[in-house]
């Protein structure tokens, strides 16, 4: 039975347009039937945040402008444009808008249909992943650009104090003044008339006002105090109180809420906020001279995160700059072990391992490190590598990196052998791999030198770049590992969540997540004997070398942004709120957005491992 007119025309439009394209005329033609069209006036909002939508739209007419959650246009949709794919494949509600900006007539294919289509119709769910994935791009965009600016542009004044206000009555003297000032080691004293602030004094008061023209110290403080001094509000921004300081040219500013002071911010504190960055930190850990020192300037690493989450710094940056800090302070501390124990016997190259060595650290890392030793080494030697080994560890534990439960470093001497026996374990683990072992050694085959000799580091990394390639059954167990580490999503798209214990409740997000894809990056950099660590530039080389969709790559590559992206902001938020960052996250904590575009890199991560767990036969291993 011939279509009518109508029928006829919405046929040949969709074979005008993808997915439709690439369908069978006569496939086509049973859809048509099975489709309504709808009309919009413009300004209607067809989807809306937090509500279901149980259809994909195609405009015949008209146009559409798509927004992200916090109202950011993503697309504008014009004849031919398909939405609402994404709360069909990835579940209600909707995290976008869908608004007609122009009198819109729409196709309206019911769910039910969407899904048999994608069984059925080669190409067709294929056609909306790539949409997925080009989302899951956006919002690691979106995620990095909504904190984007300096420091200095971001962070609200009251977040700047760290102590409540050191004040004095109108009534003190200008002696009384000063020793307080003297022993609270600050350059400024605000001056009360009850809870009112009369004024401010600081140090050049004291010099210009008092010493240089000889006034009696026992006068009253008011005499010399700026009354009624310039103040701020406590939810001001710090570039605003930075350009006001400027302004009248004054380096103190009291920070008032309510009427009540509560503090006092200095020009330095605010020029301050802009050295909070690796290049500042680890010149100050260079310059220590004991681990407890060193420790004290670790301390400090967390706000530099929680700084670095508020601008727009990625999570590959972060990551970047949590390892350079970390190394600074490793060397340092290596130096000073160095320092009291003499010169070494022999060559040594001291490495780091895991995620140290991908340059992928967040906060919350334990210790990972090995010994690389010459060959030339003799059984007295061990002894000054084993006291090496041990004060460095022992420091990293008073700078807040706590020793590895795995006992994955090199206070173990498994871990702190000979050029020689490195050699000869990795080819057991390459040419005889075991199962369970192959597990535990994977740490090794992230591996890079921070300290000594690093031509002893180079040999052995030669030694793997070019024999794991060619290492089929080691390959295949490092896979069946890959493919058993499964993303923290069940069947129906839900997080798993742990059942009991102190995490109950909570994912993840560092096993199952980042976990996951650092082992997929391994097992294709190994394979084609890239020399990569870094995650991401092991992805690109399994791509460049031909082992890798480049669509599946940027895929993967996006899915590791975001999900450590989740992860850094969820320790800002710790170290915020006065808590020690961790891995395991709450859902409460996610917006509906974070939720949706989890799910979907958990989706992509979950894909790629089923290729590879069929590319090497993973379910066949014995």
């Amino acid at each position: 039975m011939a279509l009518d007119v109508e029928l006829a025309e919405i046929r040949d439009f969709l074979l005008a347009h993808p997915p439709f394209e690439s369908m069978a005329p006569g496939a086509v033609e049973r859809l048509v039937r099975r489709l309504r069209v709808e009309y919009f006036r413009r300004g209607t909002a067809i989807m809306v945040p937090g509500r279901d939508n149980l259809h994909l739209f195609i405009v015949r007419s008209g146009a559409v402008d798509m927004h992200d959650a916090v109202g950011t246009l993503v697309d504008r949709g014009e004849v031919g444009t398909c939405f609402g794919s994404t709360t069909l494949l990835g579940g209600n509600p909707s995290t976008f808008s869908v608004v007609a900006i122009e009198d819109t007539l729409a196709l309206v294919m019911d769910a039910a249909t969407f899904a048999e289509l994608c069984s059925n119709a080669p190409g067709f769910e294929e056609f909306f992943d790539s949409q997925r994935a080009r989302r899951m791009a956006g919002a690691v965009a979106l995620q990095q650009a909504s904190s984007s600016g300096s420091a200095v542009l971001k962070t609200r004044l009251r977040d700047m104090v760290k102590r409540e206000p050191v004040t004095v009555g109108l009534d003190a003297t200008i002696r009384q003044a000063a020793a307080v000032m003297a022993e609270a080691g600050i350059s400024s004293l605000l001056v009360m008339d009850g809870e009112r602030l009369a004024g401010i004094v600081t140090d050049r008061d004291l010099r210009n006002r008092v010493l240089a023209v000889g006034l009696d110290p026992a006068g009253p403080v008011s005499a010399v105090m700026t009354t009624e001094p310039v103040t701020a509000r406590a939810d001001g921004l710090a570039f605003e109180a930075l350009l006001e300081m400027v302004g009248r040219r004054i380096h103190h500013l009291p920070l008032v809420e309510d009427g009540r002071a509560l503090g006092v911010v200095t020009t330095t504190d605010l020029m301050r906020l802009e050295h909070a960055n690796p290049v500042y930190l680890a010149g100050d850990i260079a310059k220590q001279e004991s681990g407890a020192a060193i420790a004290k300037i670790a301390a400090r690493l967390p706000s530099v995160v929680e700084s670095l989450v508020a601008q727009d710094a990625s999570a590959a940056d972060m990551g970047r700059i949590v390892t350079t800090v970390g190394d600074a302070i490793e060397r340092r501390l290596i130096a000073l072990a160095e320092a009291r124990l003499g010169a070494p016997p022999v060559p040594y190259c001291w490495v780091t391992l895991g995620s140290r060595a991908r340059m992928e650290q967040a906060l919350a890392a334990d210790q990972d490190n090995a010994l690389i030793i010459d060959d030339a080494a003799t059984s007295a030697d061990k002894e000054y590598f084993a006291e090496l080994a041990r004060l460095v560890s022992n420091a990293l534990v008073e700078a807040g990196y706590p020793t590895c439960a795995g006992d994955v470093m090199a206070t173990n001497p498994n871990c702190r052998l000979r050029l020689k026996k490195w050699r000869k374990v990795f080819t057991d683990w390459m040419t005889a791999p075991v199962p369970e072992a192959i597990l535990r050694a994977s740490i090794f085959f992230d591996m890079r030198p921070v300290a000594g000799d690093a031509s002893l580091y180079a040999e052995l990394a030669e030694q793997v770049r070019t024999q794991a390639p060619t290492s089929a059954r080691f390959l295949a167990h490092l896979a069946g590992a890959a493919v058993l580490n499964e993303p923290p999503i069940g069947f129906f798209r839900g997080f798993v969540l742990a059942k009991e214990g102190a995490h109950r409740d909570t994912l993840d997000i560092k096993r199952g997540g980042i976990g996951a894809v650092v082992d997929l990056a391994r097992v294709h950099g190994l394979a084609v004997g890239s020399p990569a660590q870094n995650t991401d530039e092991r992805l690109a080389a399994a791509v460049a070398a031909g082992r890798m969709d480049a669509g599946r790559g940027a895929d993967l590559r996006d899915a590791f942004e975001f999900i450590s992206y989740v992860r850094f902001r969820h320790q800002a938020a710790r170290v915020r709120a006065g808590q020690a960052p961790d891995n395991r996250l709450s859902p409460d904590e996610l917006s509906s957005f974070d939720k949706r575009h989890l799910r979907e890199a958990f989706a992509i991560v979950r894909s790629a491992q089923s290729t590879l767990g069929v590319a090497y036969g993973t379910g066949k291993l014995g």
